[in-house]
């Protein structure tokens, strides 16, 4: 078994890969492997689209390797990969984006990511640190992950999805912001598990044990 982290160069893939590999190795999933090579996503068990920076720069990444685009689509969309999304990697599942420019993203997930609106002074923009999970609904990929688990986030932008049921889990920062999205065999997180200590392990190992 493996496990693909897409690597669009868009961040320091190092402490994701040494999470990932380490619930690996206590689950027996397999092999973590960072690649962007098409023929690698095609072959892999599982995926993991992590993603910093903003949202028209990741989905120009992707789209400048050739067949990486086409070869996401197929393994999640057709083949139903489990598949996760972290950071703008999560934002990429929306309809559009709207950081910067309007920029179209995967569609898999009805919804817009747009400014986080705090409407609160106090409240720095981008949204820098820890914070607490406001679970909605279950999903078995958040088992043994409840309400006031703490998550580190690093982001300007959130994920606005048009069906409530999509949204799993937010946070409050000024507003509700969506911190975790899921359908079918797809979920996104807009915090980095890899830095959320047991919460962020606890939910890497569900995910790599997932069968959707």
């Amino acid at each position: 078994m493996a496990t693909v982290l897409v690597d669009t160069d868009s961040g320091n893939l190092h402490s994701a890969k040494k999470a990932f590999q380490r619930m690996a190795d206590e689950t027996g999933a397999g092999r973590v492997l960072v690649t962007s090579r098409p023929e690698d996503v095609a072959r892999a068990d599982r995926l993991v689209l992590p993603g910093d920076g903003a949202f028209a720069a990741c989905k120009a990444q992707l789209a400048e390797r050739t067949g990486l685009l086409e070869a996401l689509e197929e393994a999640v969309k057709i083949r139903a990969r489990p598949f996760l999304g972290i950071c703008v990697g999560m934002q990429m599942m929306a309809t559009t984006g709207h950081e910067h420019t309007d920029t179209a993203g995967f569609g898999w997930i009805a919804g817009e990511v747009t400014r986080i609106p705090t409407g609160d002074t106090a409240l720095k923009v981008p949204h820098m640190g820890w914070n607490d999970l406001v679970i909605d609904r279950p999903h078995p990929v958040l088992e043994g992950i409840g309400t006031g688990a703490h998550a580190y986030f690093v982001h300007s932008y959130h994920f606005r999805t048009d069906q409530p049921a999509q949204r799993l889990a937010w946070c409050d920062y000024g507003s509700q912001i969506t911190a975790i999205v899921g359908t079918d065999n797809m979920i996104g997180t807009q915090f980095h598990p890899e830095k959320s200590q047991r919460a962020g392990l606890r939910l890497i190992a569900n995910f790599l044990e997932w069968t959707p």
